[in-house]
């Protein structure tokens, strides 16, 4: 089995190496007869970005297959929050890409660790659900109270649409000089249109 190695650590000074994580991990492929092809290291990176150098890399080739399994020394580690955890979990879930976490004992390769999967991915689908839910609420009372929702109305003179077309304006000089986009002021002619006939 072929395995790629991610570690972090926040700063570049020499207290902190990642080393110690690459051991462990190392170790552990090694005793589970896994061949490591990949190793990734984001070093003076906070965890807090979704978007890391090594991090994005092992994404890509994961997607290209080039691995089977993808080890971390522990989960805060390799992700920045539980939804973002999740959502490369899934991601390797769905390349057939096993997921070993050294610290939490978490290994997806393994039925305990399909288990764990399981259950964090429900607790993910309920929060999602909730946040939802508080937000149509909102939404609701929102109407209650007669705020208006969406874009702000935007007040159009269409005789002065009119007037600029029949000039041979283009419709981005038109809505340059009412204000407006260009495809508000299309929209607005062709209304103009529509109620002539």
């Amino acid at each position: 089995m072929k395995a790629a190695i991610y570690a972090r650590i926040s700063t570049n000074n020499r207290q902190q190496s990642p080393q110690m994580q690459m051991r462990e991990i190392r170790q552990f492929c090694k005793a589970r007869g896994w061949k490591v092809t990949g190793e990734y290291i984001d070093e003076g990176i906070s965890g807090a970005k979704d978007s890391r150098p090594e991090l994005n890399r092992l994404m890509h080739d994961a997607h290209r297959r080039r691995f089977d399994a993808v080890a971390v020394w522990k989960f805060d580690r390799f992700a920045r929050s539980v939804s973002h955890l999740l959502r490369a979990l899934e991601t390797f879930n769905a390349l057939g890409i096993s997921f070993v976490s050294l610290s939490e004992s978490i290994d997806t390769s393994t039925p305990a660790g399909k288990m764990v999967f399981t259950v964090l991915g429900a607790v993910a689908e309920l929060e999602r659900s909730l946040i939802a839910e508080r937000v149509r609420a909102g939404l609701r009372n929102a109407k209650a109270k007669g705020v208006h929702l969406g874009r702000p109305r935007v007040a159009v003179d269409a005789t002065e649409i009119d007037r600029l077309r029949l000039a041979g304006a283009s419709w981005r000089a038109v809505g340059r000089a009412l204000g407006i986009s260009h495809a508000t002021a299309l929209y607005c002619y062709k209304s103009i249109c529509r109620a002539r006939v």
